[in-house]
């Protein structure tokens, strides 16, 4: 048998390639954000959002409208306009992820059907926070439970910057988020469920 050699002064950084999809798009987790405000996306699941998109996932922030997007950009996640997105989220996306505010769930009926036809799909990972006014609807609080993400310290460090990029005064980050997420989740998301 021959063994090959590999002349290393000949060699080359070559980067792996990555798997695309036939319609060009890579083949990556995807985590679809909403909510209404930059500041509240950045406040409540930031170190979450964070941790995820260094994690390879593909973030993005979907807002109705995009004024000051540097603090989601500093998390390492993109934002688009809601109402140009709104038919790529939830079912029939190639979305593993749906996370909601409570904002935004109340807001607009659109999210709200995303959320619901999420929940009946056991593939897409739905997270919501915030306390919605008249609560949360029955069929949402059955098929939810709280469950809180421990940031990695890079995270809290990023967040810690991208509140000050939006203008929220304080310190320190804390170092958990609390959220609401389905109990049959199938996609691991480094929630830890508290009920």
């Amino acid at each position: 048998m021959v063994t090959p050699t590999f002349d290393v002064s000949k060699s080359r950084r070559v980067a792996a390639p990555r798997s695309i999809r036939a319609d060009g798009e890579c083949l990556r987790y995807r985590l679809d954000v909403v909510a209404t405000s930059t500041a509240d996306v950045v406040q409540s699941a930031g170190g979450w959002l964070y941790d995820r998109a260094m994690g390879g996932w593909q973030v993005t922030v979907l807002l109705p409208d995009r004024s000051d997007t540097r603090p989601l950009r500093i998390l390492g996640v993109r934002a688009l306009d809601l109402h140009a997105q709104s038919a790529s989220m939830g079912t029939g996306s190639t979305s593993q992820g749906l996370a909601v505010s409570a904002e935004a769930f109340t807001a607009d009926p659109r999210v709200r059907d995303a959320v619901l036809q999420s929940l009946d799909n056991r593939l897409i990972e739905v997270a919501l926070w915030g306390d919605a006014p008249q609560g949360w609807p029955l069929r949402v609080s059955r098929a939810m439970t709280r469950a809180q993400h421990v940031l990695s310290s890079a995270a809290r460090t990023f967040k810690g910057y991208a509140l000050a990029a939006a203008g929220i005064p304080g310190g320190t980050v804390d170092a958990t988020e609390t959220l609401l997420c389905d109990a049959c989740s199938r996609v691991d998301s480094e929630l830890f469920l508290l009920d």
